[in-house]
């Protein structure tokens, strides 16, 4: 029998329990930088150095950080479930605890690219420094979604949406676009289902089963439910 797709679009709220900092936790502010400053495309024109260290520090904390229940428990659900994650996080804790179908909007850090075509991206697990070239000459940079920059995978992912038969919202504020708008492409009456400790505003969209909860909580409880 063939598995209903279920797809998650799951946000930093999730990885926040296995102590991966967003920068919504403090005024704009990640980790002491403001976002301005290391996550736009002017910062990286005006400090490239600086938004490199910035990003290496992001590396080391993804690498010494571990999945916590609510990644593992996602994983669990391909059991039942032809399980999509969609997410907004750049660190690889999905695919660590399993999960085998993970679409990353906004990038990954453990991937550098060249500032000058998109389509050169590598593997990295240490630092990135000034002078690091790609095949085609031209500086690397973090392979990240910035600020101001469009979204790529983001046609991909709303394709993804609207076959959904199950759709689920795990730890995002829902205020980052377009990420944000996937939610209204998941297709009418379908089960729909939010976990977030504080309950994003979702309106329009109805019917929607409301899990307020931390994400290693919510997840427990949606796997219960899905059973049901």
């Amino acid at each position: 029998m063939q598995k209903k797709k279920l797809v998650v679009l799951t946000g930093a709220g999730i990885s926040a329990e296995s102590g991966l900092k967003t920068f919504r936790d403090s005024d704009g502010l990640w980790e002491g930088y403001n976002v301005e400053d290391v996550a736009t495309p002017r910062a990286w024109k005006k400090d490239p150095e600086m938004v490199l260290q910035f990003y290496n520090l992001r590396r080391k904390n993804v690498l010494d950080a571990q999945p916590n229940a609510a990644h593992t428990g996602l994983a669990a659900l391909e059991k039942g479930f032809d399980v999509h994650i969609i997410t907004q996080n750049i660190d690889d804790l999905h695919e660590r605890a399993g999960s085998s179908k993970v679409l990353h909007l906004h990038g990954q850090i453990l991937k550098m690219r060249s500032e000058k075509n998109e389509r050169l991206v590598y593997d990295i697990t240490g630092d990135m420094h000034i002078g690091d070239r790609a095949e085609d000459g031209a500086q690397l940079r973090p392979h990240i979604v910035w600020f101001e920059e469009p979204v790529p995978m983001i046609e991909e992912a709303i394709e993804i949406t609207q076959h959904a038969e199950y759709f689920v919202v795990v730890g995002t504020s829902l205020a980052v676009y377009p990420a944000a708008g996937l939610l209204q492409y998941a297709p009418y009456g379908i089960p729909k289902f939010i976990i977030d400790k504080k309950i994003p505003y979702t309106s329009p969209v109805h019917d929607i089963t409301v899990i307020e909860k931390p994400a290693t909580e919510g997840v427990g409880l949606l796997a219960g439910m899905l059973k049901r």
